[in-house]
C-alpha cells in the first residue's frame, strides 16, 4: 500500500510555538515542487482536489495548485474560470463539490504551467496532442509529468500511448494514474484505490503516490507504464459491451460473461502490443477493480445502455450531448482505434469482443450481436502463447 501520510507531515514544520524555528525550517526545503493540473472537466477537477489537499500538508510542495481550465461562458454570461476562482466550486464539471482554496483555475494554458515542474495531464485524449505541441519550450526543463488519461493515438507506425506522446513530444518522463475511481464518489470521499504506473524511475513514482494518496484515496506503484495504462484504457471498450448487456436486459450471468471475456482481451492484447506488460498489474486497482466499476457504473456503460435500448437508432454523439452534461465518452472512440490496430495487424478473429463492440457502435451490428461473438471463442487460446504472433 501507498505509505502513510503521517510520514510525509513530519516533513513540515514543527508545531512547538515557536513561529522563528518554524520559518527556518521552511526554509530548509530546497526547490519546492509546484503542480499544475491541465484539465477541469469531472475527473480533473476531483484531481485537482486531491491533490490541492495534500500539497497543504507536505512541506516539499507548494500550496498553489494550478488548474487549466478550457475557457467556456456558463449560461449566466460568467467565465467557467472566474466562477471557479470566486466559488471554489466547479459548477459545470463537478457542481455541489467545494474545492480547496489553493486550487486556481486558469485559462492561460502556457501561463498555468509556467513555474511548475510537476504537469498532471488529464483531459480527452483525442485532444492530447494539440495540447503537448503548444507546450512546446513553455515547460520547466525539470518538469515531470503524470497521466491520468484513458485512450490511445493510433498513428499510421502503429498506437502510441498517451504518456509515449506526452514524453515524446515534450521530452519529458511521465507515469500513469488509473483505477477504480469513478470521480463523482471520490469526490465526496468515498473509499477508492488508484494504481501509478512507472518506468524506471522509482523516487518519481513514490512522489507521485505522495501527492495523491489521501485516507479514501489509496495509491499504490507497480513498474509497468503500458500495462496501467492499457487497462485504463481498454476497459472502457468492455464497459460498452457490458453496457448494451444491460440495456437488452440480458442479466447478470451474461454481463459477468462479457466482463471476464472482456478482461481476458485487455490482457492479451496488451501482452501483445507490449510483451513487458506484467500479469499482476490485472489485479491491480487499475485492472480488474477499474473493470468492475466501469461496467457497473461508468459513463460508457450509461451510454451504452441507452443506446441499445434505443435499438442503435440515436448516435452515441447525441447521447453523450444528452446525457454526460459537456463530459466525453472515451470508449466509442476508443473502440474505433483497437479495432484500427485489430484490423492492421490481422488480429481482429483473435478479439471478438473488442471487433464486435466496434461494429456495434459504428451501426455495422445490432447492439443483440455482443453475445454472438461467442461462436469465435475457441480460437482464444491462441492468446495465451502469443510469441508466434509478434
Amino acid at each position: 500500500m501507498a505509505p502513510s501520510m503521517e510520514q510525509d507531515q513530519l516533513e513540515g514544520p514543527i508545531n512547538n510555538g515557536n513561529a522563528s524555528a518554524n520559518v527556518a525550517l521552511a526554509d530548509e526545503v530546497p526547490h519546492k515542487s509546484r503542480v499544475t493540473v491541465v484539465g477541469s472537466g469531472n475527473w480533473g477537477s476531483v484531481a485537482s482536489k486531491l491533490i490541492a489537499s495534500n500539497t497543504l500538508k507536505i512541506n516539499s510542495f507548494h500550496d498553489e495548485v494550478r488548474m487549466w481550465v478550457f475557457e467556456e461562458t456558463l449560461p449566466s454570461g460568467e467565465k467557467l474560470s472566474e466562477v471557479i476562482n470566486r466559488t471554489n466550486e466547479n459548477v459545470k464539471y463537478l457542481p455541489g463539490i467545494k474545492l480547496p482554496k489553493n486550487v486556481v483555475a486558469d485559462p492561460d494554458l502556457e501561463h498555468a504551467v509556467k513555474d511548475s515542474n510537476m504537469l498532471v495531464f488529464v483531459t480527452p485524449h483525442q485532444f492530447m496532442e494539440g495540447i503537448c505541441k503548444r507546450l512546446v519550450g513553455k515547460i520547466r526543463k525539470d518538469a515531470v509529468a503524470i497521466s491520468l488519461i484513458k485512450g490511445m493515438e493510433v498513428k499510421r507506425e502503429g498506437p502510441c500511448m498517451i504518456s509515449t506522446l506526452i514524453s515524446e513530444i515534450l521530452s519529458i518522463s511521465c507515469c500513469v494514474l488509473m483505477g477504480a475511481n469513478i470521480a463523482n464518489e471520490i469526490a465526496v470521499e468515498k473509499f477508492s484505490e488508484a494504481t501509478v504506473g512507472y518506468r524506471e524511475d522509482k523516487e518519481i513514482a513514490e512522489k507521485w503516490v505522495r501527492l495523491f494518496n489521501t485516507p479514501y484515496f489509496m495509491v499504490s506503484a507497480v513498474q509497468d507504464v503500458e500495462g496501467v495504462e492499457l487497462c485504463g484504457t481498454l476497459k472502457n471498450v468492455v464497459a460498452l459491451a457490458a453496457g448494451f448487456v444491460d440495456g437488452l436486459e440480458m442479466g447478470n450471468n451474461t454481463k459477468a460473461a462479457i466482463m471476464r471475456i472482456g478482461l481476458r482481451e485487455m490482457k492479451a492484447f496488451s501482452k501483445l502490443l507490449f510483451p513487458s506488460v506484467k500479469d499482476n498489474t490485472f489485479f491491480e486497482s487499475c485492472g480488474v477493480a477499474d473493470l468492475i466499476t466501469t461496467c457497473l457504473g461508468g459513463r460508457n456503460r450509461k451510454c451504452a445502455e441507452a443506446f441499445a435500448r434505443n435499438g442503435g437508432k440515436r448516435s452515441f454523439d447525441e447521447l453523450e450531448a444528452e446525457m454526460l452534461q459537456g463530459q466525453k465518452l472515451q470508449g466509442v472512440s476508443t473502440a474505433k482505434e483497437v479495432y484500427e490496430v485489430l484490423h492492421h495487424r490481422g488480429w481482429l478473429e483473435l478479439f471478438p469482443l473488442f471487433a464486435t463492440v466496434h461494429e456495434i457502435c459504428s451501426g455495422r451490428l445490432a447492439p443483440s450481436t455482443i453475445v454472438e461473438y461467442t461462436e469465435h471463442s475457441a480460437r482464444l487460446p491462441l492468446l495465451e502463447s502469443p510469441a508466434h504472433l509478434n
